[in-house]
């Protein structure tokens, strides 16, 4: 009888590993297809209309997303070499970059006082505050109603993230006090990032019982032969990168052209429904994070993300349009640009305060969530006084200051550890999880 129990209990376990991985195939060529019709569009050169064009090109994007994130995913499982690591990073990134680099680099074509410079800040200040303002709040909300849990607890191992995101946070500050992102600012901030994957590769993290287990269709690789799994990451990555490639120029060109045809300021068009594509694939898979009972490793997850915005993102801006123009040139900040990259950066300072006790509570994340949607309805019903939509949109900056000084001030203790932590003076690896107390 034991015997056939075990058989039986294997049969079902090789049952329920080919139906991952169908249901992964199905999703790979579900991706896939949605992209032919942009694939098609661009060798062929047909652009039948601008609100056409828009969603079929996000919709490629979208779908490319998804497959470089699950191969990403799975890749991760069998890399330990920090500069390897990085290297998947920039490649994950690339949804999210593919527009504003292509802003970026017109701008530098088109000079300094055109508008794709308006458009690479736009694309660049949304998609870094849609992740503090609704992601965040998202996951924070979403492990409320799943488990009930007032708060997601971080690990001690994640001080390092939070504390690289403080770092990259307060630069941003001075390149604000500049007025301008130029080159050498590039290589403070990928000096930055490189110091966080260092960082983070040398911290040892708590043992689990699920954490060898990924959430999502990427888990199916996980019952295929090693080498079949890297010939699925590399073929899933090459085509994934092909697609944005092959959909990012046009996508943002559509973009432009159907603010215009819609009636709606293309600035706000570009600042929030462009990064709402390139965002979803890491959204989705921090929060298949949370609901498979793995919040901190979600919220995390959404953090990292943040760390390359402020880092990568912001510095290839500068390189883009430099390329673009043909010489070494900055990216000015004028009014406008100089104003929401003021929010932006206000923006995440409360938000890694509220992270300084590795914890963020279903008390403190609505604050972050009702300021951005406060920030999203000022820039609506000023779009037609850039004046107004400054002056309001300052002020709100100053609000998240504010906070962020009461924040720092509270949590005084915590932000000493945070800064010795991202000098590198944390001698010993980190384990464990935090005890530490404090509001949610």
């Amino acid at each position: 009888m034991g015997e056939m129990f075990v058989s039986q209990a294997l049969l079902v376990g090789v049952k329920k590993e080919r139906g991952a991985v169908k249901r992964f195939v199905v999703l790979v060529a579900v991706a896939v297809l949605a992209s032919a019709p942009a694939v098609v569009m661009r060798v062929i050169g047909l652009r039948p209309d601008p609100l056409m064009d828009a969603a079929i090109f996000g919709v490629a994007i979208l779908a490319a997303g998804f497959l470089l994130s699950w191969s990403a995913e799975a890749a991760e499982r069998h890399i330990a070499q920090g500069l390897v690591l990085a290297a998947v990073a920039l490649v994950t990134v690339l949804p999210e970059y593919a527009v504003d680099i292509y802003y970026a680099y017109q701008a530098g074509r088109a000079g300094a006082e055109s508008q794709y410079v308006h458009y690479a800040a736009a694309n660049m200040t949304g998609a870094n505050r849609l992740l503090v303002g609704f992601a965040w709040p998202l996951l924070v909300f979403l492990h409320w109603v799943k488990e009930r849990h007032r708060r997601v607890e971080l690990t001690r191992g994640n001080a390092v993230e939070v504390a690289y995101l403080l770092l990259a946070s307060l630069y941003a500050v001075v390149i604000l006090l500049k007025g301008r992102i130029a080159l050498v600012d590039l290589a403070v901030l990928v000096g930055i990032y490189a110091a966080y994957v260092w960082r983070v590769r040398h911290v040892v993290k708590p043992d689990g019982p699920d954490e060898d287990e990924e959430p999502g269709p990427a888990a199916a690789l996980q019952q295929l032969p090693l080498r079949v799994q890297w010939t699925i990451m590399a073929g899933l990555a090459t085509v994934a990168c092909a697609i944005i490639l092959l959909a990012a120029e046009p996508f943002a060109e559509a973009m432009v052209a159907a603010g215009r045809v819609l009636g709606i300021n293309e600035f706000l068009l570009i600042q929030w429904l462009a990064p709402l594509a390139s965002e979803a694939p890491a959204v989705m898979i921090a929060i298949l994070f949370v609901l498979a009972g793995r919040a901190a490793a979600g919220l995390t997850t959404m953090i990292s993300d943040k760390i390359k915005q402020w880092t990568l993102l912001v510095g290839m801006l500068p390189l883009a349009m430099s390329i673009g123009a043909g010489a070494t040139t900055a990216r000015p900040l004028d009014a406008r640009q100089t104003e929401e990259f003021f929010l932006t950066a206000a923006q995440s300072l409360p938000g890694v305060a509220l992270l300084l006790r590795l914890r963020l509570g279903i008390l403190s994340a609505p604050v972050l969530a009702v300021l951005f949607v406060t920030q999203v309805g000022l820039a609506y019903h000023f779009r037609d006084d850039e004046a107004r939509t400054i002056a309001s949109l300052t002020i709100l900056a100053w609000v998240y200051l504010g906070l962020a000084c009461i924040l720092f001030a509270v949590n005084g203790r915590s932000l000493i550890k945070m800064i010795r932590i991202a000098l590198g003076s944390t001698a010993t690896p980190i384990v464990g999880r935090t005890g530490a107390s404090g509001t949610g």
